[in-house]
């Protein structure tokens, strides 16, 4: 059985798309197959892997509105290991759409079903919002990871993220829980990412993940290279960061994964 990860923060540029493709790309590199399935009508964790969102005819828009076979949208990448649902424009008007569709919320963990058994991770990068797709997303979710940049306002409206969490919880998925929280863009020279770093673990405490992904260039370029950054530039300290992440989530979830290679190398 696999695990479900939503990747969410409905505040923008906190590093959420950055975080799902580079995760993934590490848990793959790792030989852990994996999906990332791209419900952003942005669509940018799709051209981040390479593939041109103009150019699919079959994406999780067609899965969620149009009954299409989740397997049918299903893509190869670069990577071995790494598989895509790739996202689409039309998605923007999914939510209207699915409004009046019964057990609106569940679409999409009934489209997924069956995909635990073909991939160790799948992986959810929610839009910036905490509409319809996302409510998807945490209701066909094991648990949720919350990306918080290193900056002023960071915990700004994470309250509204967490009641959503507990909403979600209460009615639709009283399994969801939170993976953990992810401190990004992290900028060692700067008092205030260590200021912002030790708010957030006050405010989550042990819910912080240990690792922490530093501002890095190369983590910016990659994805106008159509690349995550491990294959952009695997010695990047960015590359460096989210292998160390997949390494934690690895190890957190050990009793799913007793005889992973990654532990002997963590």
């Amino acid at each position: 059985m696999g695990k479900i990860i939503s990747i969410a923060n409905q505040k923008g540029g906190v590093g959420k798309t950055t975080s799902a493709i580079n995760l993934a790309a590490s848990l793959a590199v790792i030989e852990h197959p994996t999906l990332i399935i791209d419900i952003d009508p942005q669509s940018n964790t799709t051209s981040g892997l390479g593939i041109e969102p103009k150019n699919v005819s079959n994406s999780v828009y067609e899965v969620m509105v149009g009954g299409i076979d989740v397997n049918d949208a299903i893509r190869e990448t670069e990577l071995p290991y790494l598989d895509l649902v790739p996202s689409h424009i039309n998605l923007v008007g999914a939510e209207i759409e699915m409004v009046d569709r019964n057990e609106r919320e569940r679409i999409l963990l009934k489209a997924i079903e069956g995909l635990r058994d073909k991939y160790d991770f799948i992986i959810f990068d929610c839009p910036p919002s905490l509409g319809l797709l996302t409510i998807n997303a945490l209701t066909a979710s094991d648990s949720v990871m919350i990306p918080v940049q290193c900056e002023y306002f960071a915990l700004e409206g994470l309250g509204q993220l967490l009641n959503t969490i507990k909403i979600v919880r209460q009615h639709l998925n009283r399994e969801l829980e939170i993976e953990g929280v992810l401190l990004t863009m992290y900028d060692t020279r700067t008092r205030l990412s260590n200021q912002v770093a030790e708010e957030v673990k006050r405010y989550f405490d042990d819910r912080v993940f240990s690792t922490i992904i530093a501002r890095n260039i190369r983590l910016a370029e990659a994805p106008s290279f159509g690349k995550p950054a491990i294959l952009y530039d695997a010695s990047s300290v960015g590359s460096k960061n989210y292998l160390s992440l997949a390494r934690e989530i690895i190890h957190n979830n050990k009793k799913l994964f007793k005889s992973s290679p990654v532990l002997s190398k963590s």
